[in-house]
């Protein structure tokens, strides 16, 4: 038996008191007031209401060990990415690493695999086997369902999908950027009960009304906190807390759940609000068996200097102390890599590209060349726009031009030596090199960008040399990141895959670039289920008309 003083903050009551709490056999036995002199404040563990464990670029047992130290104690995971590259084994690796770590961890069954039939990907996930693995439990909800239009539609596997989910009595998680009126109410009315894409005000006040649970996200790249943290005071029942794709950098040197309590009492929100988006919400809608600081409750609690500054102290879970005083208490354990990669190295000749017969009148003034579809990035967002602009032409091929900002981008399979696909990209920023990742959301193919062809071919390729990880540099001088398991994610401690991360990030910023997360933002741009404009591994895809596009534009 062991007891703990600080001042108890009791958000189901909403008050603050000095006290006592008793916990034994992992249980919180007791919760009394009692008069003593620690000013240190203890409230109920957080919990990150949908992450993908992949975008740490660590296992779930490395992860485990950045996020107790933030005071996050339960995460709510969609293993959608390396179901993208290693089908069920890649979930179950997943569950197994887990096990390593007290980090309370709900995995669910990924939706969408491969997220389209446009891409290519390692692996299918059909509803027999979407229908096996919901039976399982260790696996808790249906993750993200991304196919909006296929909802709308009626689409009979993804129906299938939703129905599975209701049968074995799971959650369902949505996935619909943007969508609004009528197709947003069929979409509700299929059962799925969350979206944490919401990017717009209204947007997300909409699907509320409509009896949705709004994930505010806060990652590396998508930050919509500073858009939609009015709704935690307005709607303190129906919102929750996320990170969706968070770096090991953003972990370590910015902070979880718990950097979200700091900004949010920085913007004058309710205290007791902020706790329960950030614990009780998604304990509540998932069904999670984590404390609420109550009596009886699993003892998942932390300790934190005051309620203003927000600085961890302690995390227990199960009455385990698993952080205290900046170290972590649990072990580092070995992880096996596994890996699926079949590439081969490319050439120069592979990403030229010569405009078709037709594309370039004779004259040279730039009224005599057809414009190209151009995607245009925003930085912090997914959501992409789309210009036509007059293309740079060198001997025939059309070339980055850095001094406009508009650069080559390729995309190719990491899964067989397909063609690669060419497009263009602005607001990447870079003046020289390139920068290449093989995490590159959904199914994880090469995705590269640089100011001429021979930087790029030279970081795909030391990608295709260590199998996957992420890339920066020039030609001559490039610096990696190795991710041995599934391309995805590293092996090593949080701290050295951050640092080594860090380091790539400052180098992509030599070379011009004024991204936020250069990196995060590179993966999503052949993510074909959110608009605008985006570049898989088959081509150019509208996402707004869902179907592949000409680079050449008809005006």
């Amino acid at each position: 038996m062991k007891k703990y003083m600080g001042i108890i903050v009791d958000a189901i009551s909403r008050q603050q008191f000095k006290g006592e709490i008793t916990v034994e056999n992992g249980k919180i036995v007791s919760i009394k007031e009692k008069e003593h002199d620690n000013e240190q404040c203890i409230l109920p563990g957080l919990v990150d209401a949908h992450v993908h464990i992949e975008s740490s670029m660590t296992v779930p047992s490395v992860f485990a060990r950045m996020a107790v130290a933030k005071g996050t104690v339960a995460v709510v995971s969609d293993p959608h990415e390396i179901a993208n590259v290693m089908g069920e084994e890649g979930i179950e690796f997943m569950l197994e690493d887990s096990k390593k770590s007290p980090l309370k961890i709900y995995f669910g069954v990924p939706s969408c695999v491969p997220a389209t039939p446009f891409e290519s990907s390692g692996a299918v996930l059909d509803i027999n086997a979407v229908d096996r693995l919901l039976a399982k439990d260790d696996l808790h909800y249906l993750s993200e369902m991304m196919n909006f239009p296929g909802v709308i539609l009626e689409f009979p596997d993804v129906m299938a999908k939703l129905e599975s989910a209701r049968k074995h009595g799971k959650v369902i998680d949505g996935h619909a950027p943007g969508l609004r009126g009528a197709d947003l109410q069929k979409y509700i009315g299929a059962g799925i009960s969350t979206d944490h894409e919401c990017f717009e005000y209204e947007e997300a006040r909409e699907k509320i009304e409509l009896g949705m649970k709004i994930l505010i996200r806060e990652g590396s790249s998508a930050r919509n906190f500073e858009t939609l943290y009015p709704l935690i005071d307005e709607y303190p029942d129906h919102v929750m807390l996320c990170t969706d794709d968070s770096h090991p950098d953003t972990l370590i040197y910015e902070g979880h759940i718990d950097k979200l309590i700091r900004r949010g009492q920085e913007k004058g929100l309710d205290i007791y609000n902020l706790i329960r988006t950030a614990v009780f919400n998604p304990v509540e809608h998932y069904g999670l068996n984590v404390g609420l600081l109550r009596e009886g409750d699993p003892a998942d609690f932390i300790i934190v200097d005051n309620l203003k500054s927000f600085n961890i102290l302690s995390t227990f879970i199960d009455g385990e102390c698993v952080y205290e005083n900046g170290k972590v208490l649990f072990p580092l354990e070995k992880v096996p890599a596994k890996n699926v990669f079949n590439r081969n190295k490319i050439s120069i000749d592979d990403v030229k590209l010569v405009p078709p017969a037709g594309a370039i009148q004779e004259q040279t003034t730039e009224k005599g060349i057809k414009k190209i579809r151009v995607i245009v990035a925003n930085d912090g967002e997914l959501v992409t726009g789309q210009e036509l602009i007059v293309p740079k032409i060198e001997n025939g091929n059309l070339v980055s031009d850095p001094e406009r900002d508009i650069l080559k981008m390729v995309v190719l399979s990491r899964y067989s030596d397909d063609p690669v696909r060419i497009g263009f990209i602005k607001n990447i920023g870079l003046e020289k090199g390139a920068i290449a990742s093989s995490i590159a959301h959904d199914s994880h193919n090469i995705i590269a960008v640089g100011a001429t062809d021979e930087d790029i071919v030279e970081t795909v390729n030391r990608l295709i040399k260590n199998k996957g990880g992420i890339a920066v540099g020039t030609a001559e001088n490039l610096l990696d990141l190795p991710l041995e398991v599934a391309g995805l994610m590293s092996t090593l401690e949080g701290e050295e895959v951050a640092s080594r991360y860090h380091l790539l990030n400052e180098e992509a910023r030599k070379l011009g670039t004024s991204l936020e997360s250069p990196f995060m933002t590179l993966a999503f741009m052949s993510l074909l289920v959110i608009p605008e404009l985006k570049l898989g591994d088959k081509g150019l895809f509208d996402v707004t008309k869902f179907e592949f596009v000409d680079l050449f534009a008809d005006e």
